[in-house]
């Protein structure tokens, strides 16, 4: 049971603390929208989005208004359309076409983005998923709402390094199709590793072939909320700071819920999922690194740092888990420098750079996220740095992504502006070292030893 007690207990967080419920993500099955012609499939996709979705966004207004809880977006994700486009699509072009029906359907129903522009190739590609990923440049570039990703890898799998070369690629073009908005199609293109069926966070959503016809999934965050609960804790042993951490996570996730809860019956389609990871924004306040530098450290990106985002990664899922039966998705930390302004700063003053990032996202199960490079990076070392977050995801297990964008025509030193919720980025330094010779070998990474566990 969820009572008014528990959301008066938060409004404070919700009033100074930047408390919100980040995402109501409708899952839409487009299964049944299958056919094999263009024309047909494309209406059939239409119809069926705007037919489930038309009460997404007043059933969200209704439930902020009503308990004064924030949900800062209203989002969907659909079935991969590699899958739904296979019979109709026979090239690159035809799958052009299927995402403007996508970003149409979003605009009908007012939410700001779709996810599931996808292909999962972790083993192998089929035409349909390589026509899919040959795509995505022009795709990003001739809409406005669609987020796109490819997992080419899993523990189970190995990793499909064709696929990852393929990707390196495609990040390039995307960058290059969207230079004249400092490559901001690259924001909306997601590669991983070990993918979720049920994330309701973009860039990686998309409705797994496992899930219902259609599913509430709710995303909660309040970086902001766990850093003032810490401050209470300075000077104190990591006990008493682990308490503060879960507790206050347990608080968040019980918001949480009820949003979800309340979605669920309000329009008529099951819950899914609570995911529990911490999301900043680019205001003051509302950062991760903030956090980390709370902990005690004088600088994200200090020795230290990976071992305190491990243990706020760690007590704030054993806080949700208690608040929630239902936990998934991604549920880590998102360590985005564009979008967390302690993060750009400490970019900005040297402390932290894309090598201790990837540290970091060993135990964050989110990844390389929203990081600008320079322009200049070639397609193979954007694969080699796709290539090593997959592998960290593959032999640990867990969830990792790689979302970078090579800002044309621009170096170290300038800064990428990419507007609203993902803010702005000073361009990272990459190793000026090649690895062409690697990503160049072809077929797949075998799966680690300790996959085999049937």
């Amino acid at each position: 049971m969820i009572n008014m007690m528990e959301v008066t207990e938060t409004n404070k967080m919700i009033e100074h603390e930047n408390l919100d419920v980040r995402t109501i993500t409708l899952g839409i099955s487009l299964l049944d929208c299958i056919d094999s012609d263009l024309a047909a499939l494309n209406e059939k996709i239409y119809t069926k989005i705007t037919t489930v979705a038309k009460d997404l966004i007043s059933t969200g207004k209704e439930i902020e208004k009503e308990f004064g809880i924030p949900i800062v977006n209203k989002r969907i994700s659909i079935t991969p359309i590699s899958l739904i486009g296979a019979a109709a699509c026979k090239t690159s072009e035809d799958y052009v076409e299927v995402a403007k029906t996508l970003d149409r359907a979003a605009h009908t129903v007012g939410v700001n983005f779709i996810g599931g522009y996808s292909a999962l190739v972790s083993k192998g590609m089929t035409k349909s998923d390589e026509l899919l990923i040959r795509s995505i440049p022009q795709a990003m570039a001739q809409t406005e709402r669609i987020c796109s990703s490819v997992n080419v890898g899993s523990t189970k799998c190995g990793i499909n390094m064709d696929a990852v070369r393929l990707c390196g690629e495609m990040v390039k073009a995307t960058a290059e199709a969207t230079a004249e908005r400092d490559s901001l199609g690259c924001a909306k293109l997601v590669i991983l590793c070990n993918a979720p069926d049920d994330n309701p966070f973009m860039a990686g959503a998309f409705l797994g072939v496992t899930e219902a016809d259609a599913i509430i999934n709710v995303g909660v965050s309040g970086p902001g909320v766990v850093k003032k609960a810490i401050e209470k804790a300075r000077g104190k042993g990591f006990e008493e700071l682990c308490e503060t951490i879960k507790k206050t996570a347990f608080k968040i996730t019980r918001v949480g819920q009820l949003v979800a809860n309340e979605a669920s019956q309000r329009m008529g389609i099951p819950f899914g999922i609570i995911d529990l990871s911490l999301a900043p924004t680019p205001a003051v306040g509302d950062s991760i690194a903030e956090i980390l530098e709370e902990i005690g450290l004088e600088r994200v990106g200090a020795p230290g740092t990976t071992a305190a985002l491990a243990m706020l990664n760690d007590q704030v899922k054993k806080g949700g888990v208690m608040a929630s039966s239902y936990v998934g998705g991604l549920s880590g930390a998102f360590i985005p420098v564009s979008e967390d302004q302690g993060m750009i700063d400490a970019v900005n003053l040297g402390a932290l750079t894309l090598e201790k990032l990837e540290a970091m996202t060993c135990v964050c199960s989110v990844g390389l996220d929203m990081i600008a490079i320079p322009g200049k990076t070639s397609a193979a070392t954007i694969a080699g740095i796709i290539a090593d977050e997959m592998a960290i995801g593959m032999v640990n297990q867990k969830t990792t992504a790689a979302r970078l964008i090579p800002v044309i025509g621009k170096d170290v030193g300038d800064t990428a502006e990419f507007g609203g919720l993902l803010g702005y980025a000073p361009i990272m330094p990459v190793n000026g070292f090649g690895c062409d010779v690697f990503v160049n070998r072809e077929g797949r990474m075998p799966a680690p030893i300790h996959s085999f566990k049937n």
